[in-house]
């Protein structure tokens, strides 16, 4: 795994704590909108043990809508600013598939850029990226979040996520990048059967030969399964993020830091 330059810790797998600046992310939206209440998030991720903070300004939600890209940028470039001076030796991951998000964030600190799109969104990413050499978390999707949920139909979906995955990782090649991530995208453009589909066949993306991120975090297909809604979705989590790791995950991004800590610490003993 990365150490961003020596920053981050020895740990693995890797912990990624969420801080949506968002007003309407499905679970933690309007929650860290005030300066005091973003140091207050991103100092419980790193003292509950998180190894990266994935700073998020505009919701991915299925059905979200999206903000003006100024906006977006003074968001996440105001986030790095805080938590960069407060915590500098915190790794700080940029949730955008915007390349002039990812460019400002960098440019002031950010370490590396989680992209929902896997650079299908803008045609700027994968070049921007390419010059600011951090690494890339390439994410699979079937659209953007408006209408990925209609999108659900595949022939055969391993198959075809891994050719997804094939073409973007040639292009990231072509332009120099090999510092990459691949993550699946539970809940972007799949049914709730397929995602548990993906989750019993994890394994089959480490052909790919590059870590697998896993983020599942109180999302609907532990939500509506269970019956229940995000707020009470915190023990289905744990129970997945155990078999993720199980299966081979290498990061978890989670909203729960010290819960998946503690099965990182379970999970490395067996």
């Amino acid at each position: 795994m990365y150490n961003f330059n020596g920053k981050l810790s020895e740990n693995s797998p890797i912990i990624m704590g969420i801080l949506n600046v968002t007003e309407d992310s499905f679970y933690d939206g309007g929650k860290h909108l005030t300066e005091k209440d973003i140091l207050l998030r991103a100092e419980q991720i790193l003292a509950e043990g998180g190894d990266i903070i994935d700073i998020g300004a505009m919701s991915t939600r299925p059905n979200a809508l999206e903000i003006p890209e100024n906006e977006e940028i003074s968001r996440i470039v105001s986030a790095v600013k805080l938590i960069h001076g407060r915590f500098p030796d915190a790794v700080l991951s940029i949730d955008t598939y915007r390349a002039s998000v990812a460019k400002a964030a960098v440019e002031i600190g950010a370490d590396m850029i989680n992209d929902i799109s896997g650079g299908t969104f803008d045609p700027d990413m994968i070049p921007t990226i390419g010059q600011l050499q951090v690494p890339y978390c390439l994410m699979h999707t079937s659209a953007k979040p408006s209408e990925m949920q209609q999108h659900t139909e595949y022939k055969d979906i391993l198959a075809d996520m891994l050719q997804f995955f094939g073409r973007q990782l040639e292009k990231l090649h072509a332009h120099h990048i090999h510092d990459i991530i691949i993550d699946p995208g539970f809940g972007f453009g799949k049914t709730l059967e397929q995602n548990y589909f993906l989750m019993k066949n994890l394994e089959t993306f480490q052909q790919l030969g590059f870590p697998i991120l896993v983020g599942i975090s109180r999302k609907s297909m532990i939500y509506k399964l269970l019956d229940t809604t995000p707020e009470y979705a915190l023990n289905g989590t744990t129970a997945l993020n155990t078999v993720a790791l199980m299966k081979g995950a290498d990061i978890l991004r989670v909203h729960d830091v010290k819960e998946a800590v503690e099965v990182r610490k379970i999970v490395t003993l067996l």
